[in-house]
């Protein structure tokens, strides 16, 4: 989607990702953290993964715990609570894909934020744990340039 087509902000916003079990769970909850209720925020997978211990860890160093998160696929979403988003950020080339998929019967904007997966960095617990805090801190700048409009004009 071209810069500026986006002139009101979004009322729910989904993350989606590979797995449902890092970069979007961690989308999800920084953007619940930054805009409370104002914004309904949803995240799934294109599979089911099981929810990244490195990725609870890294949001809980920034005082979000994510450590319920339940990783979901978009078919799970759906059925759960329905696909009522009217923006859908992916994260990952697959993600994208099924997002583009869906706006065949959906109307929703999609966004795609390129964002590294962090499971297959390799080294020590420490260099594993900073690329997981890399994409945390990659996510936290992206969702404050991307809403920040809706935060300066938030009280009005």
């Amino acid at each position: 989607m071209a810069a500026g087509l986006v002139l009101e902000r979004p009322q729910a916003v989904l993350f989606a990702c590979g797995l449902n079990s890092v970069r979007s769970p961690m989308a999800g909850a920084l953007l619940r953290h930054f805009y409370g209720r104002s914004i309904y925020v949803g995240s799934a997978g294109v599979r089911k993964g099981k929810l990244d211990a490195f990725a609870v860890a890294a949001m809980d160093e920034i005082g979000l715990d994510i450590a319920k998160h339940k990783p979901m696929t978009f078919e799970e979403l759906e059925d759960w609570e329905g696909l009522n988003f009217d923006l859908i950020v992916t994260l990952s080339p697959e993600a994208h894909h099924k997002a583009l998929e869906l706006t065949r019967t959906i109307a929703a904007a999609v966004e795609y934020w390129p964002t590294p997966d962090p499971t297959d960095t390799e080294g020590s617990r420490e260099q594993r744990l900073d690329a997981y805090r890399g994409v945390r801190d990659h996510l936290m700048r992206r969702i404050r340039e991307r809403f920040s409009d809706f935060r300066a004009t938030q009280g009005n």
